[in-house]
């Protein structure tokens, strides 16, 4: 369901050192191997390929963010997550459409991501945006052991 009062009221930026702490808490409250503060901060600041976008709410507290990696001409989706407050209002679909167009404008012209197959909705968001399955990494989780799905979208948009 998309909340389109929600969406209205949330403004979006890159990823800020000050947003750290929130994001951080909203990477343990969504994954069982979430990334440290250090590695977001990695990201931000030394890692030339990395490119983070945060949604925020009037009180500019983080609602959701999603990064990726820009290589050559394909984007690597690293990262999408969304405060549970926030979740099922069509917030991770409005983050996927926005980092797809800031690919765009950054030279990609396809996108890749890795999705757990136990994680249904992302893999039904993805699919509706046109992802495919493509490939399998074993043992890609180092919680589960659980594979990776490897999906790609083509052409973008």
């Amino acid at each position: 369901m998309v909340d389109s009062d929600l969406l209205s009221l949330l403004t979006y930026d890159r990823l800020r050192a000050e947003h750290l702490d929130q994001v951080v808490t909203i990477e343990r409250a969504s994954f069982t191997t979430p990334w440290s503060k250090n590695s977001f901060l990695y990201e931000i600041k030394y890692n030339e390929f990395a490119h983070y976008l945060t949604a925020l709410t009037p009180e500019r507290n983080v609602a959701g963010y999603a990064g990726m990696w820009i290589v050559l001409d394909e984007a690597h989706l690293t990262n999408v997550a969304v405060h549970e407050h926030y979740r099922r209002r069509g917030l991770g679909l409005e983050l996927m459409q926005k980092m797809i167009v800031w690919a765009m404008a950054l030279g990609a012209d396809r996108m890749t991501l890795e999705v757990r197959p136990s994680n249904k909705p992302a893999r039904k968001l993805y699919a509706n945006l046109g992802f495919e399955d493509r490939g399998i990494r074993k043992d890609y989780y180092p919680d589960t052991r659980e594979n990776a799905i490897i999906m790609w979208k083509d052409k973008l948009p």
